[in-house]
């Protein structure tokens, strides 16, 4: 897994053939979290996250469809981290896996953006050097 990302909830996905992104919605996780320290929002995307599994289950219109408006239904993903399994008994989904769609075809929806985001905590402040802070924020005792 070296230097990938985990995918959580709110990744931005793309399809091929759709003209808009959407978001994905982790429904079948409801026990681990990553990038979130409360360990609440952000549940880790799976294997088993299949069907209509975006916000708005489209990505505008589709090119194979003749341009009417998308159904985005999840078949199967691939590029996922295989080495361990959820407690939901999927794989981690990481941000260069790919879905497949019953109308664009194996690997047509990819992840842009994997979702996480990163979150300043205490400890950052408490592990930093006290004369950085003081250059990069005089206001700070």
């Amino acid at each position: 897994m070296a230097e990938k990302h985990i995918v959580v909830q709110g990744a931005q996905c793309l399809c091929n053939f759709g003209t808009a992104a959407d978001k994905l919605k982790v429904l079948t996780n409801t026990r681990e979290y990553a990038n979130d320290k409360e360990g609440n929002r952000k549940p880790i995307a799976s294997t088993k996250d299949i069907g209509t599994t975006f916000e708005k289950n489209m990505f505008g219109s589709c090119s194979k469809m003749n341009n009417k408006p998308c159904q985005a239904t999840v078949t199967e993903w691939s590029g996922y981290y295989e080495d361990v399994s959820l407690l939901n008994g999927g794989k981690m989904l990481l941000e260069d896996s790919k879905a497949t769609c019953p109308a664009g075809g194996k690997d047509c929806i990819r992840i842009v953006q994997h979702g996480q985001k990163a979150e300043v905590s205490q400890e950052n402040f408490n592990n930093s050097d006290p004369a950085v802070q003081k250059q990069l924020n005089p206001l700070m005792p």
